[in-house]
């Protein structure tokens, strides 16, 4: 990515393990948190397979925590760090998380819609633990690789179909006109 650095879920997790005491707050806009009320609701693995433009298959695997704040703010302090490990350490009793997996945290209330984000900064501010969410962006991997996005070899553009997915265009004859190859005997049929 050119401006997020992608966090693996071995390296998200052992942040939040220093810091156990603390309080864990998250920040997805310049001034503004996800309430203290949150919860982490569910924890996913997401292995993904792609083909870019430039016909290369991608593989890789997501962790995506999803965040939750309730129409009723229920708390004035958000969730300790311990009590976000003790959610993380029960979900790995029943799905194994890869930990080179890429760390998303999902997110979104009535003033921001719901998106995945990346763990970017996370802090200590005082008492607490603050990670800093950073918005995903859109890439091209071809790019990423050296090559012009989607050019092959042979100049075909990605969004256009190559030469040999091109259907060859049908000529259509009007039969009511005679056609010298079309008369009984001229074994056209």
């Amino acid at each position: 990515m050119d401006t997020t650095t992608i966090m693996s879920w071995q390296v998200f997790k052992a942040k939040l393990q220093q810091h156990p005491e603390l309080t864990l707050q998250f920040q997805y806009a310049a001034d503004k948190w996800v309430d203290a009320s949150y919860h982490i609701t569910e924890i996913k693995q997401a292995p993904i397979v792609s083909v870019d433009c430039g016909g290369k298959m991608n593989g890789w695997t997501e962790i995506i925590m999803q965040l939750w704040e309730p129409a009723e703010n229920g708390s004035d302090t958000a969730m300790p760090v311990h009590k976000a490990l003790s959610i993380i350490e029960l979900v790995g009793k029943t799905l194994p998380l890869n930990p080179l997996g890429q760390v998303k945290i999902e997110f979104g209330n009535s003033q921001f819609d719901t998106r995945q984000m990346y763990p970017g900064e996370i802090v200590v501010e005082g008492t607490n633990l603050v990670v800093t969410l950073n918005p995903d962006i859109t890439q091209c991997k071809a790019i990423g690789r050296g090559q012009s996005c989607g050019t092959a070899a042979n100049d075909e553009n990605c969004c256009e179909p190559s030469a040999a997915e091109v259907k060859p265009k049908i000529q259509l004859k009007n039969l009511a006109v005679a056609d010298p190859c079309c008369v009984p005997g001229a074994g056209c049929c």
